[in-house]
C-alpha cells in the first residue's frame, strides 16, 4: 500500500462517499476516498479500499493550512489555514496582520476547487475565528458575536478569477500549474468591501447552531453563569420556542454539547457525559406559528450505583464517620459518553462509551437504531483508551476509524471493519422497534 513519507505527516482526514447514480468524468471520482491533509500543505485523495493515492494537490506555501471539515457533507469540504499571528517582531512593534486565515474550498464530485478565501480584519473588524458550514460563511468576535454570511454571494461578487486544477496559470507575475507544488494554488477570493450581511447573534464563547424544521438556531445566552444552559429560537423572528431552554442536570468536569440531528430530521441531540437526549421540534397544538421542543428518546449510561457511597466509615476509635461526597457525572470509573455520531447509510446513531478500569480506560462503540433508540449492537474496542488523549471515531458503513492523539503529536489510527457473522445474524439483522 502507498504511504506517505515520514516527512509527509497528517494533519486531518476526511472520509468521501462512493457516489452512486452519477455519470463522473474519471474512473478514479467513483471510489470513496480519504482525504487526507499533511503537514507539508498537501491534499491527499486515497483509496478508502486500497490505500492507492489517487490525486494529490499542493495547496500554497503562503500560509499553513491545518483543518479539514464538510462545508456540505459529502459535496463541499472546507480547508482551514492556522490563524497568521505574524512575527514576533512584528507583534511587539505592534503591527497587526491584516488577513487572519484562509479558507481553501473543493467540490468532491468530481474533486474540483471553487476557490480560497481570505479573512480579512480590515472588511470584517476585529475578527477572531471563521468557517464554512452549508453555504454559510460564519465570523466570530471576542465579543461572543456571531455573524452570518452567503458564500455563494461572496464568490459571485469578489472571485478574482476562476481557477482549475492542472492548469497553467499566471497569477502576480509568476506562472505555474494550479495545485502543484511550488505554485499551489492562489488566494483568488479577496473581499473588498463587507458582504451583505444574512443574520447576527450573541452568544457565549460563540457557539451557535443552525438548523431544523422550519430554521431554528441554538445559542448559549452571553453571560458566564449561563454555561450549559441553550436557548432554541426561531430564526425568523429570534422568538424562543416553547421548552426552548435546554440545560442537563449534571455535574462533571467537561461541559455537555449540543447540535442539530445530522439526518436532515431536524431533531436535536443533546449529549451529556451518562445520557443521549433525542429532541423533536414540533408545532405548538392550535399554534402554527410557534413550535416546542420535547423528548423524542433517551440513551442511558450503563452504570450501577455504587454500593460502598455515602455508607458509613468506623474508625479506628469506633467513631463512626458518614461520608457525603458523591461522584462527578463523568468520573473515569463509571461509564461515560464520548463520542455520539450518526451513519446516514444505515441510519444508525453510534455512540463510544468509556470506563476507567483498573490503570487503562476500556471503550465500546454501541449501534442505536436512529428512530427509536433500541440498542442493536455492542462493539468492545480492543485497544485502551486513555482519558487524557484526544480521541475521534468515525464510522462508515463497515468500516470504523479510532484516531488517537498523544503527546507530542503523535498519532495512532486503528482500524476495524465489521464482517457479517452467520452465528450472529439474527442479531444483526434486528430491526428498529419502539420499546
Amino acid at each position: 500500500m502507498p504511504k506517505c513519507s515520514k516527512s509527509e505527516k497528517i494533519e486531518d482526514a476526511l472520509l468521501w462517499e462512493c457516489p452512486v447514480g452519477e455519470i463522473l468524468p474519471n474512473p478514479s471520482d467513483y471510489k470513496s476516498s480519504l482525504i487526507a491533509l499533511t503537514a507539508h500543505n498537501w491534499l491527499f485523495r486515497i483509496s478508502a479500499t486500497t490505500g492507492k493515492v489517487l490525486e494529490k494537490i499542493y495547496l500554497a506555501s503562503y500560509c499553513k493550512f491545518r483543518y479539514l471539515s464538510w462545508d456540505t457533507p459529502q459535496e463541499v469540504i472546507a480547508v482551514k489555514s492556522a490563524q497568521n499571528k505574524g512575527s514576533v517582531l512584528a507583534r511587539q512593534a505592534g503591527i497587526q496582520q491584516p488577513v487572519l486565515l484562509y479558507l481553501a474550498v473543493f467540490h468532491v464530485l468530481p474533486f474540483s476547487l471553487i476557490g480560497i478565501l481570505e479573512i480579512n480584519k480590515k472588511i470584517f473588524g476585529n475578527v477572531t475565528d471563521a468557517t464554512l458550514s452549508h453555504g454559510i460563511l460564519i465570523v466570530m468576535y471576542s465579543s461572543g458575536l456571531v455573524r452570518l454570511y452567503s458564500f455563494q454571494a461572496i464568490t459571485e461578487q469578489f472571485m478574482q478569477q476562476k481557477l482549475d486544477l492542472g492548469c497553467a496559470c499566471r497569477w502576480g507575475g509568476t506562472a505555474g500549474t494550479v495545485g502543484e507544488a511550488p505554485f499551489g494554488i492562489p488566494c483568488n477570493i479577496k473581499i473588498t468591501d463587507t458582504p451583505p450581511l444574512l443574520f447576527e447573534v450573541s452568544s457565549l464563547e460563540n457557539a451557535f447552531q443552525i438548523g431544523g424544521h422550519p430554521w431554528h438556531y441554538i445559542i448559549t445566552p452571553n453571560k458566564k453563569k449561563q454555561k450549559g444552559v441553550f436557548h432554541i429560537c426561531a430564526l425568523k423572528d429570534n422568538s424562543l420556542a416553547k421548552n426552548g431552554i435546554q440545560e442537563m442536570e449534571c455535574c462533571s468536569l467537561e461541559s455537555d454539547w449540543i447540535y442539530f440531528h445530522p439526518d436532515a430530521s431536524g431533531r436535536i441531540i443533546h449529549v451529556g457525559p451518562n445520557q443521549v437526549k433525542v429532541l423533536k421540534l414540533n408545532e405548538v397544538e392550535n399554534n402554527s406559528a410557534q413550535h416546542q421542543i420535547s423528548e423524542d428518546f433517551v440513551i442511558l449510561a450503563n452504570r450501577e450505583k455504587n454500593k460502598n457511597e455515602n455508607l458509613p466509615t468506623v474508625t479506628a476509635s469506633g467513631r463512626v464517620v458518614k461520608r457525603t461526597f458523591n461522584l462527578l457525572d463523568d468520573d473515569p470509573e463509571q461509564e461515560t459518553f464520548k463520542i455520539v455520531d450518526y451513519e446516514d447509510e444505515l441510519d444508525l446513531l453510534s455512540v463510544v462509551a468509556v470506563t476507567q478500569i483498573d490503570a487503562e480506560g476500556k471503550a465500546h462503540l454501541d449501534f442505536h437504531c436512529n428512530e427509536y433508540g433500541t440498542l442493536l449492537k455492542s462493539i468492545p474496542l480492543v485497544e485502551s483508551w486513555d482519558v487524557t488523549y484526544s480521541h475521534e471515531v468515525y464510522f462508515d458503513r463497515d468500516l470504523v476509524l479510532h484516531i488517537e492523539q498523544k503527546p507530542s503529536r503523535v498519532f495512532s489510527c486503528y482500524v476495524y471493519q465489521m464482517v457479517c457473522d452467520p452465528g450472529e445474524e439474527e442479531t444483526t439483522n434486528r430491526s428498529c422497534e419502539k420499546e
